[in-house]
């Protein structure tokens, strides 16, 4: 007697601008699929065109999920995200419907598919104290993290404030560096047949398209989103805060044409950061079909049989 057929998980991947939402947005409509977004920043209520968010219309044709479920103040982490996915994964298969990652946060997807490191108790009085000296004195907890746990630091951005308090907490809480927390194996994700798609476009079309991007949410309004969440009393310390360009916008005094270039350009290259930390994350991950844009969708298609 032959196994029982795995349901199919499919995963869209790729750096940050590479269109990734289209493929997959594309796939879903063309086998019954709904989306979940792998995105740090998209789970937060507000911050919506600087997360690219799908449209409300894009949302009516394809069910999204994991998108606007969490207030900017909250602490939205990567095990929490991962078992919230989880438990959507599942109803959408009892649904007999394709589940479809997407989005450009390696860690996630690792926590969904692999498992975490082991969960640790949090001391809240700690947590609110390493947030203060973090938020007042950023560039002295970078420079502890890269003495403490060079190995952590090489891995996260310097400006990258929530994940360096994180590793911090992690060393103050355990006695032991966040780099070697083992994850938990969990063999979750061996009851699906896993199907990688990444999406990556040449580097300098890739370049090209964050560029045209950044100019279209600032074009979209982007700058009166983050005027309108600070009127309503978010905190610039705020964890969805430290999207890109959230505290660019928040902390520029945008006078003139001059100014807005300026913060534009600042924007546009802390994307393209993000972009090569990400392109180096997903090279250590196994199984991924890489593919350009335009091929994609095609390609996807093929190996989903």
């Amino acid at each position: 007697m032959s196994a029982p057929k795995k349901p199919t998980l499919l995963v869209v991947l790729g750096p940050t601008g590479a269109g990734k939402t289209d493929v997959a947005h594309r796939i879903a409509l063309a086998r019954a699929g709904e989306i979940l977004s792998a995105d740090a920043f998209a789970v937060y209520r507000g911050f919506d065109v600087g997360t690219a968010k799908p449209s409300p219309a894009r949302r009516r044709e394809v069910p999204y999920h994991l998108i606007d479920v969490a207030d900017p103040s909250e602490t939205f982490s990567a095990g929490r995200w991962a078992r919230e996915a989880r438990e959507i994964v599942e109803r959408i298969v009892a649904r007999g419907r394709l589940p479809i990652v997407c989005g450009g946060s390696g860690f996630y997807i690792r926590a969904l598919l692999g498992g975490l490191p082991p969960g640790d108790a949090v001391d809240p009085a700690r947590r609110a104290a390493l947030a203060r000296w973090g938020n007042r004195r950023p560039d002295s907890a970078a420079r502890m993290l890269a003495l403490s746990d060079p190995e952590a630091a090489s891995r996260i951005a310097p400006g990258n404030r929530r994940y360096v308090l994180r590793a911090l907490e992690i060393l103050l809480e355990t006695g032991r560096p966040a780099s070697a927390r083992l994850p938990v194996a969990d063999g979750w994700a061996d009851r699906f047949r896993v199907v990688k798609v990444g999406v990556r476009p040449a580097a300098a079309d890739l370049y090209a398209r964050i560029a045209r991007r950044v100019g279209e949410m600032l074009e979209a309004g982007w700058e009166d989103e983050v005027r309108g969440l600070l009127a309503r009393g978010v905190s610039r310390n705020a964890n969805a805060f430290e999207a890109i360009g959230y505290r660019e916008l928040a902390d520029a005094t945008l006078s003139d044409d001059a100014a807005l270039v300026e913060t534009e350009r600042t924007i546009v290259t802390a994307t393209r950061q993000l972009a090569k930390r990400q392109a180096t994350w997903f090279r250590r991950e196994p199984g991924i079909v890489w593919v350009e844009p335009a091929a994609a969708y095609a390609r996807a298609l093929e190996l989903l049989g």
